[in-house]
C-alpha cells in the first residue's frame, strides 16, 4: 500500500538526517496518515479513506467531505478524490433538477 494520502495526494518526502556532527544521511519524511471513515451528505454514503491528518482538519475546517471537495481545486486532489469531486457534481446537479419540478 503506497503512502499516499487519498485526498491531497501528499506522499512521503526525502531529505537529511543532520547529526551533532553536521554529518548527513539521508532520510524519508512520512505523511501522517490515519484510517478514517467521512460522511458524504450529498451522496448519502460514508466513503473509507486513508487521509492525512492535515487533510483531515482541513476537512473539518471546511464542514465536511462534500465542502472540502467542491472548494478544492482539481489540480490540488489525488485521483480518488477528484471521482468523489465528479460524483457530488454530478448528484448536486440532479438534486437541483428535480427541486423546481417538485415545487
Amino acid at each position: 500500500m503506497s503512502r499516499r494520502c487519498d485526498l491531497t495526494g501528499k506522499g512521503v518526502q526525502s531529505g537529511n538526517l543532520v547529526s551533532h556532527s553536521n554529518h548527513k544521511t539521508r532520510r524519508r519524511f512520512l505523511p501522517n496518515l490515519c484510517q478514517v471513515t467521512l460522511q458524504s451528505d450529498v451522496l448519502k454514503r460514508s466513503v473509507r479513506m486513508r487521509i492525512s491528518a492535515n487533510a483531515l482538519k482541513s476537512v473539518d475546517h471546511r464542514g465536511g467531505l462534500d465542502a472540502f471537495l467542491v472548494k478544492a481545486r482539481d489540480e490540488e486532489l489525488a485521483p480518488r478524490a477528484l471521482i468523489l469531486k465528479r460524483l457530488i457534481a454530478k448528484a448536486k446537479a440532479e438534486a437541483a433538477a428535480e427541486a423546481p419540478a417538485a415545487a
